[in-house]
Parts: C-alpha cells; structure tokens; sequence
C-alpha cells in the first residue's frame, strides 16, 4: 500500500501537470490563430481547477493505478470553434499538434534539468532509484506517452482532428461522422487493454514510439550528466 501511494503522490502531479499544459497549449494556439473563445472562457490559466476533470483526471487513473491497471486520463477540453479559426483545415490541425508537441517539450525540459541535476543528486539508493530521480523519469514517460497516445487517429484524439485535416474533403466528411461515437471508441480501446492484454493493443502501436523517444530523452540526460 505505501510503495502504491508513493506512486501516486508522484504520477498524479506529473499527470496534472502535463495534461494542464497540453490543454492550454491548444487554447493559445487557437488564440493565435484566431478563435479567442477559450481565452473567453478563461481557459488560457495555468490553474489546474479550471482544466481539471474530477473523473478523468483524478477518480480514474487513480483508481486504474490502485488496481494496477493501465493508467489513463483526460482534461475538460479547451473549447475551439473551428469556424472561428482564420484558416479552419490548417487551424485545426495546428491546435490539435500544439497539445503533443507541447507534452514533448516538457519532456525535453525535464530530460535537460534531469541531466543537469544529476550530479548534485544521489540517483541510486542501494541499487534503487531514488524519488526524485523517479519524479524526474515518470514525469518525461508521462509526457511522451500523452504525446503519442493522443496522436492516435481515433476520435477524439489530437491525431482524428490531423488525419481529418490531411484527407481529402470528400473522406474528411466521412471521418468525421466518428466524432460522435470518439469515446465508445475511446473506452473500448481501455477495455481492449485490461481485458485483452495479450493483443498488446497499446504496446504494438503507442510503444513503439514511446520506446524510443525515453531512449532519446534519457541518453540526452546522461550525456548532459557525464
């Protein structure tokens, strides 16, 4: 129970944090873009109560953390009018790209302050890592897997609204009559996942990339530290 909750107390921080920023990331770049409606709604803070969804960003990886299952969460999305957008096809694509990109640079930054920390940190006790050198990992595997996790094209991940911009307007159409179902979709991958774990539902498409950007990020910080 106490090695459970020590997870938590540094998974959900990390979790929040990336999400907020993910989130915020897209309202500014609508803003820039355009369409002011969630800096209305006063979206555009970095106060994680106005991001945060109590089930899916708390009730839900917590409790998938507590049974040891796969650890998922969201935000209340940041409102964005597609038709406010200056240029509604690429707009669309540019806000949905903001979130990943912006988890990935967080990623960068702790990878950085990881290596350039290193040596004023004890990163191993008696062959364990230490907290703050897991802080420090969990936080990075937690924005690249948000990164590449919401770039899958299912509805209504970042990667449905990319796709959608990259298709043909005549396919477009036809891809977006998913919207409305996104979070059976959604769930249903969850389910895949806890139910079917020998399909490696996750593993064979989200890990792959998620491998190899920790791979990147961690060499980045030990070369920083040598």
């Amino acid at each position: 129970m106490t090695d459970t909750i020590m997870l938590a107390a540094i998974l959900i921080p990390g979790l929040i944090i990336a999400i907020v920023f993910h989130e915020v990331a897209h309202g500014w770049t609508a803003l820039i873009l355009g369409d002011p409606t969630a800096k209305e709604q006063r979206r555009l803070s970095l106060n994680p109560i106005r991001h945060v969804d109590p089930v899916g960003t708390l009730l839900v990886p917590g409790f998938l953390l507590a049974v040891g299952g796969p650890v998922f969460g969201w935000a209340k999305p940041v409102p964005v009018l597609k038709n406010r957008l200056d240029n509604p096809r690429f707009g669309m694509m540019a806000v949905a790209a903001a979130g990943p990109g912006t988890n990935i640079v967080l990623a960068l930054i702790a990878a950085i302050a990881l290596g350039l920390l290193a040596p004023a940190l004890t990163l191993e006790v008696a062959g364990e890592p230490t907290l703050i050198a897991q802080a420090f990992f969990y936080f990075i595997l937690i924005n690249v897997f948000l990164a590449f996790f919401n770039l899958l094209p299912i509805p209504p991940f970042d990667g449905s609204h990319i796709l959608e911009g990259l298709l043909p307007p005549s396919l477009a159409k036809h891809y977006d009559r998913l919207r409305p179902i996104g979070m059976l979709l959604f769930f249903g991958l969850i389910a895949l996942t806890w139910f079917a774990p020998e399909l490696g539902v996750i593993e064979k498409t989200v890990g792959p990339p998620v491998d190899w950007m920790m791979q990147q990020f961690l060499g980045l910080a030990s070369a920083i530290a040598a």
